[in-house]
């Protein structure tokens, strides 16, 4: 308790960015934290870790209680890289692996389960402690920080998002850009509809559609409204 007080007297804050796949969430909250010389966690990229370990595993993502244990055993690690975090199990660099297609098609089951949700979302909280924190996710601002000083909630349309994803995959045929924007609507669907802690823009968010906005301009927006929110924390 005491730590925290000393922190908001320094002006450090925790901010929280949330929104649906494909939103720049990820991207925007390194950017942000980068200037704000806080530390990033991409939530994101633990349960995709723990996806990528069950798909490894040959675990059947609807088994809960067996991807309870199987996060139970994992060391997930967000270590700082030259290119941004890195995201590592145990001794192995699975920053790229985790980006793959088939676990973007699973992640959203994995990141339902309660048994891995409970786990993460206790790890996710510790790191936070101490402030001057930026997290990004799906649930940040209304389940795993709701006393997040700065709550955003990141979106962009859905086509919009498809097209930013389909230019990183690097995929070449139309068929997969409209395969794609099925994916991502149907993440969504998975998101909105999953009963433990399900994608819901908090109250007292502040909503950015970055949909005609460099990431350039949504992260000097969140910038300048966490300054604010230093001086009101104080």
């Amino acid at each position: 308790m005491g730590f925290k007080q000393d922190s908001l007297e320094h002006g450090l804050i925790n901010i929280a960015i949330d929104g649906p796949a494909g939103a720049g969430k990820s991207t925007v909250a390194r950017m942000v934290a980068e200037q704000l010389r806080y530390v990033y966690i991409d939530t994101g990229a633990m349960y995709r870790a723990v996806a990528l370990s069950a798909i490894r595993q040959g675990i059947d993502v609807s088994d809960t209680t067996q991807l309870g244990r199987l996060c139970a055993s994992l060391d997930i690690r967000l270590l700082p890289g030259v290119d941004g975090q890195q995201v590592w199990i145990g001794d192995e660099d699975v920053t790229n692996r985790i980006r793959s297609r088939e676990v973007n098609l699973l992640v959203s089951q994995v990141a339902a389960a309660p048994e891995v949700r409970t786990q993460l979302v206790e790890l996710q909280r510790s790191f936070a402690d101490r402030k001057g924190v930026v997290m990004d996710g799906r649930d940040i601002g209304t389940h795993v920080l709701p006393d997040a000083e700065l709550k955003i909630f990141l979106t962009a349309s859905v086509r919009i998002r498809a097209e930013r994803r389909y230019k990183e995959t690097g995929q070449a045929d139309r068929n997969g850009l409209e395969q794609l924007e099925r994916e991502i609507e149907e993440r969504d669907r998975m998101d909105r509809e999953r009963k433990t802690s399900p994608l819901i823009c908090a109250e007292d968010a502040l909503v950015i559609d970055s949909s005609h906005m460099t990431i350039e301009q949504v992260v000097s927006q969140i910038v300048e409204l966490s300054r604010t929110k230093k001086v009101e924390a104080k």
